[in-house]
């Protein structure tokens, strides 16, 4: 669908790393030259089963889930490629991938997480933010 607009795919997110215990949902990250082409995406992605989702808190991220909200399988996250929210996606799957010593400790946040919000995603996915953070400035050499 996104044929050659897209200059590069991965795969990213818990999924992406092995060891790692994740919900049952594929992330798959794909670039683009220039946010403003993803607009021509929506209807063909729309019709092999991905909603878009726009979050205003992500200007420079386009959002499409596949499968119904908190039961979906897919989610493709579209970001102008070797923009700074690309770099940080490929670092932070990177350093989980090669420190297996902080991919254990995310491992343990994440269950600990879950039980402490077993129906709350939204407290869930904020109370992993300070920790995605400092592995993404661990990862920058900070």
């Amino acid at each position: 669908v996104l044929k050659n607009d897209s200059l590069c795919v991965e795969h990213i997110g818990s999924t992406s790393v092995m060891g790692l215990g994740a919900k049952p949902i594929l992330d798959i990250m794909a670039g683009v030259q220039h946010l403003a082409e993803v607009d021509m995406f929506i209807e063909p992605l729309k019709s092999i089963g991905y909603e878009f989702v726009p979050h205003k808190e992500f200007p420079e991220r386009r959002f499409f889930r596949k499968g119904q909200w908190r039961a979906g399988t897919h989610h493709l996250h579209i970001y102008r490629f070797g923009s700074e929210q690309w770099k940080d996606q490929l670092s932070f799957r990177d350093y989980l991938r090669s420190h297996p010593d902080v991919r254990k400790q995310y491992q343990q946040l994440k269950m600990s997480l879950a039980e402490k919000h077993p129906a709350d995603i939204v407290g869930y996915t904020k109370a992993k933010a300070p920790f995605i953070l400092n592995v993404m400035e661990s990862a920058k050499g900070g």
